[in-house]
């Protein structure tokens, strides 16, 4: 999931890890089934995603055009699923473990370095504040499976 930010942060045990100023906060969830090659065809589709407008007003424009710059949260909890459950507790079985997912979430951030965009990212696995102001709001759930062949 990403959010198109005016700015956005980090905070990890009280201390701030990182901020950015205008660019988007990406949240990402890594799946069991989830791979490098798609990790990487993500970051190219986030970077290249038209979501900042033009002067029209028109979203023409991606981080990469803007020089925004991406704050990287890991976040398994996009991965629950609550329509399988009987009960009220949601299900995290599709989240990959952590020796898995905290890799994927690195390859994911240094993809978009190498595209070009600033990357600030908070702590794989830790509890994290997170504070940011939304710009539009826009916001949009991507896929990396969706995102095959593209």
């Amino acid at each position: 999931m990403l959010q198109r930010v005016r700015q956005a942060s980090v905070r990890v045990d009280g201390h701030l890890r990182s901020e950015i100023g205008a660019g988007l906060l990406i949240l990402v969830g890594i799946a069991r089934d989830d791979t490098e090659e798609r990790a990487e065809r993500l970051a190219g589709k986030v970077a290249r995603l038209r979501v900042f407008e033009d002067a029209d007003g028109s979203f023409d424009r991606s981080l990469l055009e803007t020089g925004g710059a991406a704050l990287v949260v890991s976040q398994f909890t996009l991965l629950a699923d609550s329509k399988r459950q009987k009960g009220t507790r949601p299900d995290f079985s599709e989240a990959a473990r952590r020796e898995v997912a905290e890799p994927l979430y690195e390859t994911f951030c240094q993809a978009l370095r190498d595209l070009g965009a600033p990357v600030e990212s908070g702590v794989f696995g830790a509890r994290m504040d997170v504070e940011l102001v939304n710009d539009g709001p826009v916001t949009l759930v991507l896929d990396a499976e969706a995102s095959r062949g593209r």
